[in-house]
């Protein structure tokens, strides 16, 4: 299995830097096509644990707009073959002390690349 292939790596940073984007925009359209549409997606949040895509949408579309903005302090992407991946990421919201740790879970589909499971974290300064 070849791992960080490079034009796979690109198409999954690509992929990635469009989630963010729309994280920290609260683009609710887009966080919601960039995961797979399966009740096998999940998503277990600071304080939730989210069992399908649907409970995801519903999670996001009942979350706050305010507080979102984010510096992203240091992000790991690694390819596994051509469609399968990895995101982590360590980030800090913005007037807060905590460290936060994102990983996603990233898979291939005939829609695109698509976070299959994701998990976030926070650890105390």
């Amino acid at each position: 299995m070849e791992i960080n292939r490079p034009e796979v790596l690109a198409e999954v940073v690509r992929a990635f830097d469009r989630y963010e984007r729309a994280l920290v925009g609260n683009d609710v359209a887009v966080l919601d096509e960039l995961f797979w549409n399966s009740p096998h997606t999940l998503r277990y949040g600071v304080g939730e644990n989210l069992y399908g895509w649907s409970a995801i949408a519903d999670f996001r579309a009942a979350r706050p707009a305010q507080g979102l903005a984010r510096d992203v302090l240091r992000t790991v992407i690694t390819t596994y073959g051509t469609d399968f991946a990895t995101a982590n990421i360590e980030f800090r919201r913005e007037g807060s002390t905590k460290t936060g740790r994102q990983s996603q879970t990233w898979m291939r589909t005939s829609e695109g690349w698509r976070v299959v499971a994701a998990h976030v974290s926070l650890m105390s300064a």
